[in-house]
């Protein structure tokens, strides 16, 4: 395959993701706002455009489309009775203890490291703006997977925000490997 097929192929997926978030009532900007409101203490000059360019860079990944394709047609096929009807039962309630969704995700936030996994189980636990709305909607709509992704693209973007910060760490420099020498053995 060429590399300009494999980037036709690649905007293909990233705007069938769009698609899909937006049939799911998601925009770039509700997840943009998670991200401003996760990240506006540690950058002073954030502005929400970058957090929505952060969003977009995110969905940019492969692997992120991947899970943003999987769940959200997971939830579709759960709404259309595609199931047996026990998976469709816990997938249409949420099962508290059914965890797959979080654990497809996981796909999205750890290519940031921990950081993306505290700020990923930080809005799963308070679940800000539109993820709490989408946790919200179980009465007809399927919103397992949905809410997951929103919260792992939220925290996804915010990572990568954290992670192009000049460091300001008062962590000491490395002595020299003589001074290291010196007084491991004196």
């Amino acid at each position: 395959m060429s590399r300009k097929e494999e980037y036709l192929k690649q905007s293909v997926m990233e705007k069938h993701c769009y698609k899909l978030l937006e049939e799911r009532g998601v925009k770039i900007e509700q997840i943009a706002d998670i991200v401003y409101d996760l990240q506006k203490a540690y950058v002073h000059d954030l502005t929400h455009k970058e957090c929505v360019e952060n969003v977009r860079a995110v969905l940019r990944k492969r692997e992120v489309q991947n899970a943003v394709i999987t769940g959200i047609e997971i939830d579709i096929a759960a709404e259309e009775g595609h199931f047996s009807d026990l998976l469709s039962d816990l997938l249409m309630r949420d099962e508290g203890l059914y965890g797959i969704d979080e654990i497809l995700v996981l796909s999205i936030v750890n290519i940031y490291g921990s950081i993306g996994l505290t700020n990923f189980g930080y809005v799963d636990k308070v679940k800000p703006g539109i993820i709490g709305e989408l946790n919200d909607d179980k009465d007809e709509h399927c919103n397992t997977f949905i809410d997951d992704i929103v919260g792992a693209l939220a925290a996804a973007a915010a990572s990568r925000i954290a992670h192009s910060q000049p460091q300001d760490d008062d962590v000491l420099k490395s002595p020299s490997p003589e001074a290291s020498y010196k007084r491991s053995h004196n």
